[in-house]
């Protein structure tokens, strides 16, 4: 699910979210789990199910609209192609509550995406891997925000756990960080709109969709990872499943009269995780005023499907079955 369709939306109204987006894949490397964050994607490739993510957030006012409420319900669900490469397909539907002004709802544009784990390393914890996204234009409801032309945006991502540091730093251990890099391109390069003046004149305007930097990052500390590898601190269930986290995501136009103006949020939360799923929420604090005022608040259900029935789910077409993601 893509937190990102919620940003973009919110950015439209002159305040902006992040994210991604919806967050996807969780995976393991070396000693490291890695769970699926809510605002931005991560590096991983899996099989997985987000339903649902939701969003809830009050917009402020801006020249194209009042103030609203806006709730996104989201989903999305990912597959593995091969044990490095993947695909998920993911939707979101919003619902916009204005003040003064009539309810309006429905869904957003459908979000296809590809992602390449292309270099991994277990001993340090790290990974990089690159994607691309299609956002399908004319697949939502134009008056929630969702745009008739495509996006397509090119990605980086990366992955870093600290278990590699050395022992006289051992608390620092279960820190990990996680990143994400993309460029929204728009098919479209100006929205044109034609109308007749007073005097009977027929006037064109041209507004320009820019492109825009989608870019973010999160800051995990994980319990388990602490009490299995660093030091027992006996820490009871279910805290002993807990990864404190941050995230940061953030969107930069590029292009346009708002061109290097960043917009996002920073979102501090929790996530528990067991064998074949996770919970997670998170407060949503706007980075600045561009962004707006108020503080929402983000939650998911997140399902490990190659956890949950891997000789079903994890199945390829040039690899067979590829199991579980998580020991047995």
């Amino acid at each position: 699910m893509r937190t990102r369709h919620g940003v973009a939306l919110l950015g439209m109204l002159g305040l902006t979210m992040a994210g991604p987006g919806e967050a996807s894949a969780h995976g393991l490397i070396g000693q490291r789990f890695f769970p699926a964050t809510l605002a931005i994607d991560d590096p991983f490739v899996a099989d997985e199910l987000s339903l649902p993510t939701v969003l809830h957030i009050k917009n402020r006012g801006s020249e194209e609209g009042p103030p609203s409420l806006q709730t996104d319900v989201s989903g999305e669900l990912s597959k593995r192609l091969s044990p490095d490469l993947g695909v998920s397909l993911g939707g979101t539907y919003t619902l916009l509550d204005p003040d003064p002004g009539d309810s309006v709802s429905g869904f957003d544009n459908m979000e296809v995406s590809l992602k390449y784990v292309f270099w991994k390393s277990a001993p340090h914890e790290t990974l990089f891997s690159a994607g691309v996204s299609w956002d399908v234009g004319g697949t939502g409801r134009k008056k929630i925000g969702a745009e008739s032309f495509d996006t397509v945006t090119p990605q980086l991502f990366f992955g870093k756990g600290f278990g590699d540091l050395p022992e006289s730093v051992e608390w620092l251990k279960p820190l990990a960080l996680t990143g994400a890099f993309g460029l929204d391109i728009p098919t479209r390069r100006h929205n044109q709109t034609i109308s007749v003046n007073d005097d009977g004149d027929v006037e064109v305007e041209r507004e320009l969709n820019p492109k825009v930097v989608q870019w973010g990052f999160s800051m995990q500390y994980n319990l388990q990872y602490l009490q299995s590898f660093v030091r027992d601190v006996g820490l009871p269930a279910p805290i002993n499943r807990f990864i404190p986290l941050v995230e940061f995501a953030m969107q930069t136009p590029v292009e346009g009269r708002d061109a290097g103006r960043t917009t996002g949020t920073v979102n501090p939360g929790v996530i528990w995780f067991g064998r074949y799923c996770q919970l997670g929420v998170e407060a949503v604090i706007p980075v600045n005023t561009r962004t707006g005022k108020n503080v929402g608040v983000i939650g998911q259900i997140h399902f490990y499907l190659d956890d949950i029935a891997p000789k079903i789910f994890t199945w390829t077409p040039f690899h067979g079955v590829l199991g579980p993601t998580q020991s047995q």
